[in-house]
């Protein structure tokens, strides 16, 4: 049998005049690189044709070049958003995207998490909320010995192992917004109860609300699950009772948007009898009409920088992706000073 002469990474190494370990950190996009030595390292592999070979290295390393997003989400748009960030933070590795979404009400939720990490051996995870928020799985997590970077709306864990995004700080920042139109009886459609990123938006809400003087009675409050329909019941709830509240902050952009459908249905011009605010800026935001005002939420951002944070430790690095990225508000035509 003809053998062929294909390069290897010690050829790499050889040429480019560095170490092995530096050809890796190329290879997987290590931030702790000058662009010189980046630059001379990809000519040679250009220059040699060098493919670099998965499976070797996931034998070497004793886990697949498999980057996992685990979720138990019910926006789908959300879920979306994150592979989105993760495909854009793998694209040029040798690494690929696996989904494995889990049942968080399940008594065999960690059982069925730990075939998952066994059978499949990533070389990381990017746990979502509300899962990221559980305690058991980033243990089970570290027993296995398989990276992870928890997401979520406040900071929960060690740097390395996550990115979190400012929830309270924006939803207090949307409802001063409110407040300055004039708004004083405003509403909220809260999230689903367990989930990180609900309470505090709440907390945001009830925050901003405190140091204008004002209170959040539980008769402006209706439970929400972030999905559409769920909307358009809380949006009921909270105008079919009078008086009314003028402005309703919603903890996403699809109960938003069936918030909007309830109005709509009761004859409410929006935003002349009811300003509305969502979370997310999900592209129905823009979509809808009037143009949701909305706190983007930096969901592509935070997977993105999830994944290079992930792939950085292929070559023992610990990367400089942010751990914190910050939510803002996004002013579109939802919102208007409060009739009379």
């Amino acid at each position: 049998m003809m053998k062929t002469n294909q390069p290897t990474i010690n050829d790499v190494a050889r040429l480019a005049g560095v170490s092995k370990k530096t050809v890796s950190r190329v290879i997987n996009r290590s931030p702790l690189l000058g662009e010189d030595t980046r630059r001379r390292v990809e000519q040679v592999i250009a220059d040699i044709a060098y493919i670099p070979n998965p499976q070797a290295r996931a034998l070497a390393l004793g886990r697949n070049f498999l980057i996992g997003l685990v979720h138990d989400n019910p926006n789908a748009q959300t879920v979306m958003n994150v592979q989105q960030g993760l495909l854009e933070g793998l694209h040029g590795s040798e690494f690929e995207l696996v989904v494995r979404p889990v049942d968080r009400a399940s008594p065999t939720m960690l059982e069925d998490l730990t075939h998952f990490l066994e059978r499949q051996r990533p070389f990381g995870v990017l746990l979502m909320p509300p899962i990221s928020e559980d305690d058991r799985i980033a243990a089970l997590c570290t027993e296995i010995g398989c990276r992870y970077v928890r997401m979520s709306s406040a900071i929960i864990d060690a740097p390395e192992r996550m990115v979190a995004s400012n929830d309270r700080d924006a939803v207090r920042g949307a409802t001063d917004y409110l407040l300055a139109q004039g708004h004083r009886r405003i509403g909220l459609v809260a999230g689903p109860q367990g989930f990180r990123s609900a309470q505090e938006r709440r907390e945001g809400l009830e925050q901003a609300l405190s140091a204008a003087g004002l209170t959040l009675p539980r008769s402006l409050v209706a439970d929400g699950a972030y999905t559409f329909d769920s909307g358009i019941d809380a949006g009921a709830r909270l105008l079919d009772q009078w008086p009314r509240p003028t402005a309703i902050f919603c903890c996403n952009d699809a109960m938003a948007a069936g918030v909007l459908h309830a109005a709509r249905e009761r004859g409410l011009d929006v935003p002349a009898d009811l300003s509305i605010i969502g979370f997310d800026d999900t592209p129905i935001a823009a979509q809808i009409w009037p143009p949701l005002t909305t706190v983007r939420w930096p969901s592509v951002s935070m997977a993105r920088a999830a994944a290079l944070k992930l792939t950085g430790a292929a070559s023992d690095d610990v990367t400089a992706e942010p751990s914190f990225l910050a939510s803002s508000l996004v002013r579109r035509g939802s919102v208007a000073p409060p009739r009379g």
